[in-house]
């Protein structure tokens, strides 16, 4: 399956609900937040039924999102059944970790290969004024949790002006001492209140700068379809990322779809387009129908997000209602 600029689809993001039990500041506010309506959201069998479909169609692997995706219940059992899928050969998932200390053995039991935990800093003060919340001690048993397994674990941390000049020595630290690659992601306009601009924008190349004065470190060659560029540390500490979406734009090859948790296909983050997918669902229609849609919306895939051209205007998805 390719799109019009010759990229072929492979890789597939389903978010499995809108609800995040954070409000990071730079994705939802306090207060106030509208969920979805629960029969709003595709259910296990329909999940299922659309990655079946676009199995065939060669998406090859599979990533969870939300929202945060451990708020929906019974998530290890709709993850074994993506796991049978045939073609499916891989399965991640994101999280901000906060329950994954409940849940980490079925998950990997599931068949969840690797996992993207989110943590934006390690000072337990930082860390509250952030999210709101203060929950750094269970995102931390998280990642001790998953210390157990034979998984791979990557950290995430949003890149934010004024304060990841101050967390990103101790954040490298602290996943160079755990043997984990940690990526600062460039704050994207997906917030929910609107309010992003690109002055809160620390770029990928400013990060590296500044990790650079403690660990130097040099480039690896991007692998294909990668969102990241990932640098290794000449002393053999690891390996740091840098997913530079608004400064380093990679749409280039971008390989990937979305999936809503209302059963939406979304060929791009910023796409203001989507596909019904649940309403051809519960309309009846059939899998060539669905075959049809799909091939469609690829076809029709913008080739980026053209964030720097003159009318660029934010999805009218926050982050949450669309998935990582």
């Amino acid at each position: 399956m390719q799109d019009g600029f010759g990229r072929v689809v492979r890789d597939l993001r389903v978010s499995v609900t809108d609800v995040c039990n954070l409000r990071c500041t730079y994705c939802l506010p306090e207060s106030g937040i509208q969920w979805l309506p629960k029969d709003e959201r595709l259910d296990d069998d329909e999940t299922v039924r659309l990655v079946e479909v676009l199995a065939g169609l060669g998406v090859r692997t599979v990533r969870i999102t939300g929202g945060e995706p451990l708020a929906r219940a019974h998530l290890p059992a709709l993850i074994e059944r993506i796991d049978a899928v045939e073609g499916i050969e891989e399965i991640s998932m994101t999280t901000n970790g906060v329950l994954l200390s409940r849940h980490a053995d079925a998950l990997v039991a599931a068949g969840v290969d690797r996992f993207n935990v989110s943590i934006d800093s390690v000072n337990p003060t930082r860390f509250a004024e952030l999210t709101r919340r203060d929950v750094l001690p269970a995102v931390l048993r998280g990642l001790e949790a998953l210390d157990r397994h034979d998984v791979g674990v990557k950290l995430n941390a949003v890149a934010l002006k004024g304060i990841t000049e101050h967390e990103c020595v101790d954040l490298v630290g602290f996943a160079r001492e755990r043997g984990l690659q940690l990526r600062f992601i460039e704050v994207m306009p997906l917030d929910a209140s609107g309010d992003w601009t690109e002055d809160h924008v620390l770029t990928g190349e400013e990060v590296r700068s500044l990790i650079h004065e403690r660990w130097p470190v040099d480039a690896l060659e991007r692998a294909p379809s990668s969102t990241a560029r990932v640098f290794r540390f000449r002393d053999g500490g690891g390996e740091v990322g840098f997913i530079s979406s608004v400064t380093e734009s990679f749409c280039g090859d971008c390989d990937r779809l979305r999936l809503t948790a209302d059963g939406q296909l979304r060929t791009c983050l910023f796409s203001h387009d989507e596909t019904d997918l649940r309403g051809a669902l519960r309309d009846g229609s059939s899998d060539e129908d669905l075959v049809a849609m799909i091939r469609t919306a690829v076809a029709g895939k913008q080739w980026g997000h053209e964030m720097h051209k003159p009318g660029f205007r934010p999805p009218d998805r926050p982050m949450s209602a669309i998935g990582g």
